[in-house]
């Protein structure tokens, strides 16, 4: 009989957000610490598109009733996604991916054990997996770093992607939660991580985090700023998600950090600009940058690396003497924004393998024939 676990991390790996094997099989130890067999194997019967428990119950030939009993289980345990309408519809299940998915919905979950299966395989995810080829989150600057300029877009704000939600929640940040069980946190705020409208519903109702209005949303950017953290949203137009992170807890940050360019690894339509006529080489900077985009020379004087910086405009809050401004990017650097979290996805599965569209298509197909064919009860 063939191992759940192993057909379950193959099966991630075919999404487009992967799940690269390894030698160890960390992996694999991931997916048992987690999931049990039964879970496993109902995972399989999952895909993108969110489906009613009575079209997985069809697919996985399983008792409506049972299937219904560990979907919201599994939900609740932060294994896969869930969506409630607002108007009190029907809930639906989908697969969810590594990351973003359900490693940061072990959110007040996590054990010693977990965490440290985590900090072994995330620089291998990060290498070997898609990220480098499209990015699921992107950063934007801190609201006050930003140019007044009729060039900034609207989704590269982050105070005008608030004020665009209908409904905000928040929750623990995952990240600082795992570094703190192997005690190498920091003193950073830890309930800052905030996700909008459907997202934030669903967070609340599955108790992994809270709804909070637009003014504490707002609150959490200026505590944000005035910390020192970076700003993240999804990569996409219309970001179901913003994180707050620093680049000593988060795990992405600190795997772009580890690389030579991390300005290549990131969406940002800005940069730093160091003006060394203005710069008094007081290092206020130095300590500010996530990425030691910002160094000090032999001679006491302090240059900017361009390929470093990936434009969270931190470094301009702190500088006394203005010599470090946020320029936006000529037109052909500027890094095209999907839609939607869809698109990204989309994207991300074209960028990985071009014949996944057909994949996807086909996925599509057999959803749509299951929801035809269910019985309801």
């Amino acid at each position: 009989m063939a191992d759940p676990y192993q057909q379950l991390a193959s099966y991630l790996d075919s999404l487009p957000a992967g799940y690269p094997p390894t030698d160890s099989g960390v992996e694999l130890c991931i997916l048992r610490k987690l999931f049990s067999p039964q879970e496993a194997n109902l995972a399989l019967h999952l895909t993108l598109i969110p489906e009613q428990a009575h079209v997985v119950a069809y697919r996985a030939r399983q008792p409506l009733d049972l299937t219904a009993a560990k979907l919201e289980k599994m939900e609740l345990n932060g294994l896969i996604s869930a969506s409630q309408p607002q108007d009190g519809g029907v809930k639906k299940y989908a697969i969810s991916q590594f990351v973003v998915g359900f490693y940061e919905d072990q959110v007040n979950r996590l054990d010693r054990e977990v965490a440290v299966l985590m900090e072994e395989y995330a620089p291998y995810f990060f290498e070997n997996g898609p990220w480098k080829k499209l990015p699921q989150i992107r950063t934007i600057p801190v609201h006050e770093s930003i140019p007044i300029t009729s060039e900034v877009m609207p989704y590269e704000q982050a105070e005008t992607i608030l004020r665009s939600k209908t409904a905000f929640a928040v929750r623990n940040c995952i990240c600082r939660q795992e570094r703190q069980l192997l005690e190498q946190g920091c003193d950073k705020p830890m309930e800052v991580c905030m996700s909008f409208d459907g997202a934030a519903l669903n967070t609340a109702a599955s108790g992994k985090g809270r709804l909070i209005n637009l003014e504490e949303a707002l609150d959490i950017l200026e505590q944000a700023r005035r910390v020192g953290m970076v700003l993240q949203p999804a990569n996409s137009k219309d970001p179901i998600f913003l994180c707050a992170c620093c680049s000593c807890c988060c795990g992405i940050l600190r795997n772009i950090k580890n690389q030579p360019r991390p300005s290549d690894l990131v969406a940002n339509a800005f940069t730093a600009h160091h003006d060394p006529g203005l710069c008094s080489a007081c290092g206020a900077c130095l300590a500010q940058c996530p990425m030691d985009a910002l160094v000090e020379t032999d001679d006491g004087t302090i240059v900017h690396l361009p390929e470093r910086c990936i434009g969270c405009g931190l470094c301009v809050g702190v500088c006394p003497s203005e010599a470090l401004t946020m320029l936006r990017k000529p037109a052909q650097e500027l890094p095209s924004i999907p839609r939607s979290t869809t698109e990204t996805y989309i994207r991300l599965g074209l960028r990985r393998n071009p014949w996944s569209i057909f994949q996807m298509a086909g996925l599509a197909a057999k959803s749509c024939r299951d929801r035809l064919l269910a019985p309801r009860k």
